[in-house]
């Protein structure tokens, strides 16, 4: 899930200090090719919306393997030799590991694309959501995903106490989300409780993984 060796990324002489071997429209492509994956997420979650294991039955579908964060980092750590010793054997269509490709980075990303993308439909219409509403569930909203996204690079760092930090401050801006969505004073009450119940799940699930992870990033510091 973390730190994958991306060696083979840079070229040149000297550990520190090498020259990125992609140009500009490779890495372009390799974009746009998660941002398929993003797409490919909420595609399996929407069809999986009734399913009380959705979380894990879509991780199945996007072949992701359900291994803890530990498991994970300790595989990393005895393979690092081996992966030194194919620097010279590198191939032209190797794909890097990025920030992009951890599942937890598409899921956060791809069921934020959903929340925001269905509140600014409710938000630009003043009737359905008064302006400070609007503002406020969209503010919540951009911070959970932005700590939580911080959260997935301090993992990607081996800073398992960073990531925690990051994922308790997502869970608050989730729990700001929640508040503002149960407030009374809306104009449209009707059509902001129908958001609220498009909602829900996707909070909870994303307090599942941001909590799963946790944990194993606390059995990976030995806080257990």
């Amino acid at each position: 899930m973390i730190n994958q060796d991306s060696d083979g990324l840079f070229e040149g002489d000297g550990e520190d200090r090498r020259e990125l071997a992609w140009t500009e429209s490779e890495w372009e492509k390799y974009l746009a090719e998660h941002d398929s994956d993003v797409r490919q997420y909420l595609n399996h979650y929407d069809q999986l919306t009734s399913t009380p294991d959705r979380i894990d039955e879509v991780a199945r579908r996007m072949n992701w393997e359900l291994e803890p964060v530990a498991e994970v980092q300790a595989d990393e750590s005895g393979s690092a030799s081996a992966n030194e010793e194919d620097d010279d054997a590198f191939d032209i269509e190797w794909e890097p590991y990025t920030l992009h490709r951890n599942p937890v980075y598409i899921a956060t990303r791809a069921l934020y694309v959903s929340l925001l993308a269905n509140w600014k439909r409710i938000a630009v219409h003043p009737e359905h959501a008064s302006p400070g509403l609007a503002m406020a569930v969209q503010a919540s909203l951009y911070n959970g995903r932005e700590n939580a996204l911080q959260a997935v690079q301090a993992l990607d760092l081996g800073d398992y106490a960073l990531a925690i930090c990051f994922f308790k401050r997502a869970l608050r801006a989730l729990n700001d989300s929640l508040a503002h969505l149960a407030n009374p004073n809306c104009s449209d009450r009707e059509m902001v409780t129908r958001y609220r119940d498009y909602a829900l799940p996707r909070f909870f699930d994303l307090r599942e993984i941001w909590l799963r992870v946790m944990g194993e990033c606390r059995d990976a510091q030995g806080d257990r």
